[in-house]
């Protein structure tokens, strides 16, 4: 791994170029790092600047102990590195200010011609009146001074500024470099983790190192330098994981009432439905590939028996159709001030599902009226259908001689209107809805895209419709 920024793990081709860089003495004048909070921008500007200068490398505790002040003014407004070789400022009061960014020019202009470095921290605070008194010193910048700006928003930096400026995108950082990361650092400071717990830090700070040692440093304020996985799921109110099984499990074998037992025993513990979401949504994910490769990472020889257990029972579908239901809950409780009350809603919603869907004979039924559907352009006559119906209603309305209800009465005939009593209901039209979602939910794609639309009755009336003129 490359060290160029020693205090900087991942970001290698950014390392590599800017070691390349010092090497053959074509450092750019003024360089941007940007990217999300906790990527390491800040702390690689401090690593540069210490290369640039040949000097020892400041940390954050001197800079918080070395501010210059504006004189009159005890607002920390600009570190001065004590061989006076590096500047730092950052933000005070939310916003980069005028007197700021004049103690810093009035620094530079006494400076002699060894290499100095200024860093200027969340540079898009910078106003237009100091974007542009700025601006000024960028166009003949002094050769002994490179300047090094980070950002999280380079968008807000004025296009003049971004022009002079050569750019580093920050990315997230990989799981594989945090967890060597953490390694290391528990390792110099005696700290006892397991691989497990190592994984869930690099899986809960998304990229950011600056988040992954946060949790690291948090797993330790008891005093215990022991770390597993439950240590740092309860410190974050991640539930056990034995919990997330026993709730998918008995989702897939329609037990709504074990289901309902173990969802409340996560909320009795006080744990977040956020985090249970999150990882049933991860387990099912898991239960999915599993059934698809026959392995999957991060989990125990024990845990993975169980794993196979639900794979072996539960249909693909199935289990894609959890991940996406659950997502969907999230987003219902996501803005929601009963978020336990809808999230059991959701779980008692999923162990009721019908069960006798997937049964071979409505599976072969299904999948012959989808095949009609391909073969056959349905959605259009059922639209030519609905058009005649509104063509006639039309020439009813707009007719003197006859009553709309009289009309009406022609229609439908005794003989029909039995026929409606004896083969429709309104039942069903109560639970057409539901059956067209199931469709889609089933794979049906090409079935519920036809029928996304209509009503039951339609559908009646469109089958008596084509009978009678088939004939």
């Amino acid at each position: 791994m490359t060290t160029f920024f020693p205090h900087v793990f991942g970001h290698n081709k950014i390392q590599q170029y800017l070691a390349a860089a010092i090497d053959n003495k074509r450092i750019a004048n003024t360089i941007l790092f940007y990217g999300e909070e906790g990527l390491g921008k800040s702390t690689a500007a401090l690593d540069l600047a210490s290369r640039i200068t040949g000097t020892t490398r400041i940390w954050d505790e001197q800079i918080a102990s070395h501010w210059l002040t504006v004189e009159g003014d005890n607002i920390e407004s600009l570190y001065r590195s004590p061989d006076g070789k590096i500047f730092y400022m950052k933000p005070q009061h939310m916003e980069l200010n005028m007197e700021q960014f004049r103690l810093l020019l009035e620094n530079i202009i006494i400076l002699d011609d060894t290499p100095h470095v200024c860093i200027i921290d969340e540079a898009q605070s910078m106003g237009a009146a100091i974007a542009n008194a700025w601006l000024k010193t960028l166009e003949e910048p002094p050769e002994h001074v490179k300047f090094i700006l980070a950002t999280t928003e380079p968008q807000k930096l004025p296009a003049t500024i971004l022009s002079r400026c050569q750019r580093f995108d920050f990315k997230r950082i990989g799981n594989e470099d945090i967890i060597k990361r953490l390694e290391i650092v528990c390792k110099e400071s005696n700290i006892e983790i397991t691989k497990e717990a190592l994984n869930i830090i690099a899986i809960l700070s998304e990229g950011a190192m600056r988040d992954a040692l946060s949790i690291l440093e948090r797993c330790i304020q008891d005093g215990e330098n022991k770390i597993d996985e439950d240590k740092i799921k309860d410190l974050v109110g991640i539930p056990k994981r034995v919990f997330v099984h026993d709730i998918i499990n008995a989702i897939i074998d329609y037990d709504v009432d074990n289901a309902l037992i173990t969802v409340n025993k996560v909320l009795d513990e006080g744990k977040d439905i956020s985090n249970l979401l999150w990882e049933i949504i991860k387990y099912a994910k898991d239960i999915l590939l599993y059934k698809a490769t026959q392995k999957v990472e991060l989990y125990s020889d024990e845990e993975i028996s169980k794993i196979k257990e639900i794979s072996e029972k539960a249909e693909k579908e199935r289990l894609i159709n959890l991940v996406y239901e659950f997502s969907e809950l999230g987003n219902e409780i996501k803005y929601s001030t009963q978020k336990n009350i809808i999230f059991q809603a959701g779980i008692i919603k999923l162990c009721n599902n019908i069960s006798n869907t997937n049964s071979p004979e409505l599976e072969q039924r299904i999948n012959k009226i989808e095949k009609y559907l391909k073969t056959h352009n349905v959605s259009n006559n059922i639209n030519q259908y609905q058009n005649v119906q509104q063509t006639a209603q039309t020439k009813v309305t707009y007719n003197n001689n006859l009553k709309y209800n009289d009309v009406n009465k022609k229609i439908n005939t005794p003989k029909e209107s039995k026929m409606k009593t004896s083969s429709y209901s309104n039942k069903i039209e109560e639970y057409w809805p539901q059956i067209v979602k199931d469709l889609k939910q089933n794979g049906k794609i090409v079935l519920y895209t036809n029928l996304m639309n209509t009503s039951a009755e339609q559908i009646y009336k469109f089958n008596k419709y084509t009978s009678k003129r088939n004939k």
